[in-house]
């Protein structure tokens, strides 16, 4: 007999996988999500609107002491008035950003309506604010008066895009 050549075996190895990367990169994609996921939340403001349900809202309804006016233009310029610009309660006055500025305004205009509210028997009736940017206005100065709103506690504003030929007019005299 001839000797058949033997089969050569390989010698069997221990087979092990180093996880130290797929742990990293594990905790890398979670973090990642945390963080995606975090900066995913809505910023939002609450915002109330009115109830068109309600038989006696119209326009003559309101009272032209509570309605206060802001007009935002170019260059961080604030005009305000209190009433209708037609019969202002008060003269038309440009104002600043800031602590001395239509921060103080506001909360000094809601305190005032608000003493008035309650003097006539309506104790939860402030200020009705109506928020006028022109074309000419950046996005900031609007987001800045929101925030002043929400400070103030002022619930009832709107934005309103629309000036008449006498704001426009007030506008550019100021």
């Amino acid at each position: 007999m001839k000797n058949l050549p033997q089969k050569i075996r390989s010698k069997k190895l221990n087979t092990r996988v180093d996880m130290t990367a797929m742990v990293s990169v594990s905790f890398l994609l979670i973090i990642f999500f945390m963080v995606a996921t975090e900066l995913r939340k809505p910023k939002i403001m609450d915002l109330s609107l009115p109830d068109y349900d309600c038989d006696d809202c119209h326009p003559g309804c309101v009272d032209a002491t509570r309605i206060y006016t802001i007009l935002l233009d170019d260059n961080n310029k604030i005009v305000t008035y209190s009433g209708l610009l037609d019969y202002p309660r008060e003269a038309p006055k440009e104002l600043t950003y800031g602590e001395n500025g239509i921060h103080k305004e506001l909360l000094n205009k809601q305190k005032a309506i608000l003493e008035y509210s309650t003097a006539l028997g309506k104790p939860k009736s402030g200020a009705i604010v109506i928020i006028k940017p022109s074309k000419k206005s950046n996005f900031k100065n609007l987001v800045d008066i929101l925030d002043e709103m929400a400070i103030a506690k002022i619930d009832t504003y709107a934005i309103v895009d629309e000036f008449t030929l006498e704001e426009s007019k007030l506008l550019a005299s100021n």
